[in-house]
């Protein structure tokens, strides 16, 4: 079999969320958000989770002196507030819209007969958050252990998708250098520089939006 025919078999195999969800017959409210909105905040009672189905959203929290942390960037395809299904009594972080998001939202009951009632959906819901706990783990591993370039270089390469069957995986979502810089742990100058830096190796440019080259890929590798 060739290697386009295995990409056009994967994705036929892949499992389309939004329409389990009007097939299974699950009841979903639709939302629409501005960017800079707040989906819900630290501390708040949890009583639903969210999917993204288009935009992105970011989760912070805050410490007890006051200091701000974005702990993840979330793309569509994603859920949000899932902490729920643990057990949690109220939300560990803060969710903001990045940019206009467009939103399902399921009642905490609701995704839990689900769950227990639909076995495909609850492999891919289990399948979802393993890859995500991977990718946290690896973000905490980048925090550890690699430089301000590098780290700003796996971000970059995350949030254009690398590696996913995505058309517009090489075009970022509209990021501010002020997230980029609270998402890497650095200056917003050292972000700057770096993103001048990729700019002028070929590894990015900007017409119509931040493109990001695979070439990227580069800086993360380079030891």
């Amino acid at each position: 079999m060739t290697q386009r025919s295995n990409k056009r078999s994967k994705k036929a195999t892949q499992f389309d969320t939004e329409a389990f969800f009007g097939c299974a017959g699950v009841p979903t409210k639709g939302l629409i958000l501005q960017p800079k909105t707040a989906i819900f905040s630290q501390g708040e009672a949890c009583k639903d989770v969210m999917y993204i189905q288009n935009g992105h959203v970011k989760l912070s929290v805050v410490s007890d002196s006051g200091k701000e942390a974005v702990v993840a960037l979330l793309n569509p395809g994603d859920f949000v507030g899932e902490g729920a299904l643990a057990g949690q009594l109220v939300r560990m972080a803060t969710a903001t819209t990045v940019t206009t998001c467009t939103l399902l939202v399921i009642s905490l009951k609701e995704m839990i007969r689900v769950l227990h009632a639909e076995h495909v959906f609850s492999d891919q819901f289990i399948r979802y958050i393993v890859e995500r706990n991977i990718r946290i783990e690896g973000d905490l591993v980048d925090q550890l252990f690699n430089s301000s370039e590098k780290r700003l270089a796996r971000t970059l390469l995350l949030l254009a998708r690398y590696g996913k069957e995505d058309k517009h995986r090489h075009v970022l979502p509209k990021v501010s250098q002020e997230t980029l810089t609270e998402m890497i742990g650095t200056t917003r100058s050292r972000v700057n520089f770096f993103i001048k830096k990729f700019e002028r190796l070929g590894f990015i440019h900007q017409s119509g939006g931040l493109h990001v080259n695979d070439s990227l890929l580069k800086v993360v590798l380079n030891d």
